[in-house]
């Protein structure tokens, strides 16, 4: 019997969401919470899995399009339902209010193709990791998506490629190139160049990202403080024991557990900071639950490490890289990107000295952590004595709301947690 594939409703508040991406075409097989569509909503962008095994016999609602939950996107044939039998094209034939998608047309096919079946390549294509402009541009560039190198987190292929592909002629080694260089610092979020005279709409993601970050500024007075951090006897820490952690518990060691445990200890003497403005009430928060910027290449999203304060150092590695991969995977729940009372965020990962970040609502303050830069450091030793000596040093700055938060509450917030960095003794297991 066929089945019906409706939009989630992804948390209470949520009343509709655009269907950004299918990942398969009617005539597909598809296996029960096998992906099926990508979906962006006011809290989230999320992979959709599809509600049985069958074949995808028709698609209602095209990339794009924003609905109402419940509504009904799609319909799943059973394996023994003779709908399921019928041609693909037929799902498309009858008149709906918002037309189905269509494979690419064949003669969008490079000349070079053009012995292989064009479904063949319709269907290679439909792996890859892009986004409907990429895709569109393939086309019109007559490009075979499947033999572009993707320089997009986990090898999507931007707009960027697509235009440095055609540019080079689409050379015979392009097909075997890596993804990403092996000696790139980190692989590159997508920032393709714009085709002159390009209008581009906003994606969902970006629309609420633009308004909450207008939101931000008109609600909260804004002032930064910068502090200058001596991460030596951590980065030690780090390199001696990342091989034996890894082996350990089998999570990679980064250095985000350290800013983030560090923080939870010098919030703890300075709960105002870990606090939000209810309107005339300051509401003074029983847990830590810290807010980690995580940077995609299609936009920013912020998971919430729930009760971060009664985690050890082992439990807030194990969370922040589960968040982070989530995120990147379109794998978060509305739940998990709410509640945060203290954010932190990491524009260091890109090369920036420092950052002024905006408060993300409602809380008070955002830590911005810089790069981790080796320099060269005056040192006083207990009889006064001064020497110059080459240490790691990290730039770390405090967005908060002066609202609420006077300059010597967060400066001495920072001081307490520049110390507690500098003079680091816990155990990371």
């Amino acid at each position: 019997m066929p089945t019906d594939v409706v939009m989630p409703q992804m948390g209470e508040s949520i009343v509709e969401g655009t269907i950004t991406k299918w990942l398969k075409k009617p005539g597909d097989k598809v296996q029960r919470d096998e992906p099926l569509f990508e979906i962006s909503t006011d809290k989230v962008d999320a992979e959709i899995p599809a509600p049985a095994s069958g074949t995808l016999q028709e698609v209602r609602v095209a990339e794009g399009t924003t609905v109402q939950v419940n509504s009904v996107v799609a319909i799943i044939a059973g394996d023994g339902d003779a709908a399921a039998t019928k041609p693909a094209p037929a799902a498309a034939a009858p008149a709906k209010p918002t037309p189905p998608v269509a494979p690419p047309k064949p003669a969008a096919a490079p000349p070079a193709q053009a012995s292989a079946p064009a479904t063949s390549v319709a269907e290679d294509e439909s792996d890859i990791r892009s986004s409907p402009l990429v895709r569109k541009l393939a086309r019109e560039h007559s490009v075979d998506l499947t033999q572009v190198p993707g320089t997009g987190l986990g090898g999507r292929v931007t707009k960027q490629d697509i235009l440095t592909f055609v540019e080079k002629g689409a050379p015979a080694a392009a097909a075997s190139a890596p993804a990403v260089p092996a000696k790139a610092p980190f692989t590159p979020l997508s920032a393709p160049a714009p085709i002159p005279g390009e209008l581009v709409p906003l994606t969902n993601m970006r629309r609420i990202i633009a308004q909450r970050m207008v939101e931000s500024r008109r609600t909260s007075a804004h002032v930064h403080c910068m502090f200058e951090v001596d991460l030596t006897r951590i980065a030690g820490v780090r390199a001696r024991q990342k091989s034996t952690f890894e082996q350990r518990y089998g999570v990679r060691l980064t250095f985000m557990p350290f800013f983030v445990r560090s923080a939870i200890i010098a919030l703890q003497q300075f709960p105002l900071i870990n606090a939000s403005l209810e309107g005339d009430n300051i509401h003074y928060h029983n847990h830590v639950n810290v807010g980690i910027a995580v940077a995609l290449d299609w936009g920013l999203i912020v998971p919430v490490l729930k009760n971060a304060d009664e985690k050890n150092f082992l439990g807030l590695q194990r969370g922040i890289t589960d968040l982070g991969e989530r995120a990147r995977g379109k794998k978060l729940l509305p739940a998990e990107i709410e509640g945060s009372t203290f954010t932190i965020t990491n524009p260091g990962q890109f090369g920036a000295v420092f950052g002024l970040p905006i408060i993300n609502q409602p809380n008070l303050a955002i830590l911005g952590v810089g790069g981790i830069t080796k320099k060269p450091v005056v040192l006083t030793d207990d009889s006064g004595n001064d020497s110059i000596a080459i240490r790691q040093v990290v730039g770390l700055t405090l967005g908060y709301d002066h609202r609420v938060i006077d300059g010597a509450v967060a400066d001495q917030f920072m001081a307490y947690l520049k110390k507690v960095m500098e003079s680091w003794s816990e155990d990371i297991g």
